[in-house]
């Protein structure tokens, strides 16, 4: 992968051999050959395209989409995506930026290269953009809906095989923050870890001794866990599936002792009146596993423009 594509995938907090990796195998699902674009189309025919959003959201991954072309014209013997126009390379001009909101019409990216080459990256291109600018998208509800409250929006890690970076940058960039990215960055005692080691303080008080550097988060069920978890000297409590009337509970019994997040049953029609109770997150596997795609679609721009 070209370092200008490279480096902006690294400023986003992506890896970018992963998404090379993960690009690489979306091209793959498409086979070696194009039996529609090829009959059609010179080997040597040079395109315009504009990546064009079809309704209201918010854009995420053009990181990602620059990605795809760089690749491609590193396999086509180019320079990659961004060097200038010419059969083997892209010209790419980013028209907004991750994070921005966008409507119809709205163009995210406009790409100049070979014909065959663009119609190879389209779908793989549109795929990505309109998955994570759906999550972005969702995202952006769900933060304007508790707009004015302290509560922010977390993730959770209900997310695709393989995705998990990208859809949790995807909520970064619709003003989302992001929860343990996987088992070893913090802890979350659940119900079967309580089951199993007999009570909420036997449970914390294990991981604790084995991990006391790290996150503990508690997920607790009733006001009288959350007691205890407190007692235990937890500082990060899971309120699940609880009334609104419960939380407010819980967040005077926490006082400033332990950050609350709220999770289980919550709906953007809810998000707002759970966020008033005073809780410091929203816990929303939905932005991940649940994200309708933005809609964008790939528009060839006619050859007498410019």
């Amino acid at each position: 992968m070209t370092p200008e594509p490279a480096g902006r995938l690294r400023a986003a907090g992506l890896d970018p051999q992963a998404v090379r990796d993960l690009i690489s195998a979306a091209l793959a699902e498409d086979g070696e050959a194009d039996v529609t674009s090829e009959p059609i189309f010179g080997a040597h025919e040079v395109s315009t395209g504009d990546f064009t959003a079809r309704e209201h959201g918010v854009a995420a991954g053009l990181p990602v989409a620059e990605a795809v072309f760089a690749l491609l014209a590193e396999r086509a013997g180019g320079e990659g995506a961004g060097t200038g126009p010419g059969p083997e390379v892209f010209r790419v001009e980013v028209r907004v930026s991750d994070g921005d909101r966008v409507g119809p019409g709205d163009v995210l990216l406009t790409v100049t290269g070979p014909t065959r080459a663009l119609l190879r990256a389209e779908r793989t291109v549109l795929n990505l953009l309109t998955h994570l600018s759906g999550i972005a998208s969702a995202t952006r509800r769900w933060v304007d809906a508790v707009e004015g409250t302290k509560a922010r929006v977390r993730d959770t890690r209900k997310t695709l095989p393989g995705l998990r970076s990208l859809q949790k940058y995807a909520v970064r960039c619709g003003g989302g923050v992001n929860h343990r990215m996987g088992l070893e960055d913090a802890a979350l005692i659940k119900d079967n870890h309580v089951a199993a080691a007999g009570s909420v303080t036997r449970a914390y008080e294990a991981v604790r001794s084995r991990f006391p550097d790290l996150l503990v988060q508690v997920e607790c069920d009733t006001l009288e866990q959350v007691e205890e978890a407190l007692a235990a000297g937890a500082t990060a409590i899971l309120l699940d599936n609880m009334t609104d009337g419960r939380m407010a509970e819980a967040v005077r019994m926490a006082g400033d002792r332990a950050e609350l997040e709220a999770s289980g049953g919550l709906t953007l029609d809810r998000a707002r009146d759970v966020a008033v109770t005073g809780v410091d997150y929203l816990a929303v596997g939905a932005l991940t596993h649940s994200a309708s795609a933005l809609d964008i679609g790939l528009d060839f721009v006619p050859r007498s423009r410019g």
